[in-house]
């Protein structure tokens, strides 16, 4: 950011604290706009980011044509409507076509999506059309299971609900057996593997 942008969004930091019965000139929230600015910076990096260029560098021929499941990818996000985080799991399945991608790169696609205003269902949509446009396999499942600070911290205040949401692409969506199979071992216990 600009040095005219940067005081542009630390003098809105100070009038929201001012809004909500805060003085910013207090010892403790003196160097706040600013902690606030560089903390968004980074929790929205993912408007600066392309996951199809992520999942491009990545990617590699195979013979491989079983699932392929990465589980349990911790994230945080924002809800677009309160600002609020939202903490939970994806868990992301692909049967290749030919090619298949960098484990490490199905995370980062996650936190490139993760890392904006969202809504839950939006995000799990993002995810699987950018796996299922970049990287043309068979099939792509996508489950994400969720709290919401916006259902928990206000509104109805239900502490521990979670959200779970779907989306299912090519065989994962046409094939019974793909699609059970997937949901049986995102469902499974992890235990100790390794």
């Amino acid at each position: 950011m600009s040095d005219n942008k940067n005081s542009e969004f630390e003098n809105a930091v100070k009038v929201m604290m001012h809004h909500v019965g805060e003085d910013p000139q207090r010892e403790g929230l003196i160097d706040t706009p600013s902690r606030v600015r560089k903390a968004y910076e980074f929790i929205y990096g993912g408007y600066k980011e392309d996951p199809a260029e992520i999942l491009k560098k990545a990617l590699f021929t195979t013979s491989n044509d079983e699932m392929v499941l990465v589980k349990d990818i911790e994230f945080y996000s924002t809800c677009e409507h309160h600002l609020l985080p939202i903490i939970g799991r994806v868990h992301v399945a692909y049967i290749p076509d030919g090619k298949v991608v960098g484990l490490s790169k199905i995370p980062r696609v996650v936190n490139v999506f993760a890392r904006r205003m969202q809504i839950q269902e939006q995000l799990t949509e993002q995810i699987a059309d950018a796996i299922m446009d970049t990287i043309a396999p068979k099939g792509v499942g996508v489950v994400i299971q969720a709290r919401h600070m916006c259902m928990e911290m206000r509104g109805v205040e239900k502490i521990n609900s979670t959200t779970t949401s779907s989306a299912l692409r090519g065989l994962f969506k046409k094939d019974e057996k793909t699609r059970s199979e997937f949901f049986s071992l995102i469902n499974s216990p992890t235990g100790n593997r390794y």
